[in-house]
């Protein structure tokens, strides 16, 4: 197997990577990328704790990332 597919493999099972962006009615949603987990909450600190909760949820103990990573996104739209 090449040493970049070790690599993909063995950092993708030590973490998992959620999109966080704010809610249209406020609070921040966060997504999993390539796993079925969703999440919300009304701030940043309880939306990390809702995370933590719902990844011990989805994996099996034996599975369960090391580390989540979260990425904010924000998008902005303004005229040329």
């Amino acid at each position: 197997m090449p040493i970049n597919k070790i690599f993909c493999k063995f950092v993708y099972m030590n973490e998992v990577i959620f999109l966080v962006e704010e809610a249209d009615e406020g609070g921040y949603i966060a997504k999993a990328l390539g796993e079925g987990i969703h999440t919300q909450a009304e701030s940043i600190p309880e939306l990390k704790e809702m995370i933590k909760d719902a990844v011990r949820c989805h994996f099996d103990e034996k599975d369960l990332p090391k580390m989540i990573r979260i990425h904010f996104v924000k998008e902005e739209v303004f005229a040329v």
